[in-house]
């Protein structure tokens, strides 16, 4: 599996979010706590990041599900 990262991923969300790694975006998507659909076909996922207990990473992805577009931790996300 290769997963890819939209052009807004690599130009915005990195920029504003340098301690988020591409490496944890598809461990979260690999092994989710939770996934939903949203209305525009993509996808939210939840997963927890080594190092950072307590907080939930939130990616989300395009419709095929391989092809991150957002990623940041959820303050308001509860199991």
């Amino acid at each position: 599996m290769t997963y890819q990262f939209t052009e807004y991923f690599e130009n915005e969300v990195l920029r504003k979010r340098p301690y988020i790694s591409k490496k944890w975006c598809v461990a979260v998507i690999k092994n989710p706590v939770r996934v939903e659909h949203q209305e525009d076909n993509r996808y939210r996922f939840w997963g927890t990041v080594i190092g950072y207990e307590g907080k939930y990473l939130r990616v989300i992805t395009l419709e095929d599900q391989m092809t991150i577009h957002n990623a940041f931790f959820d303050r308001r996300f509860k199991i």
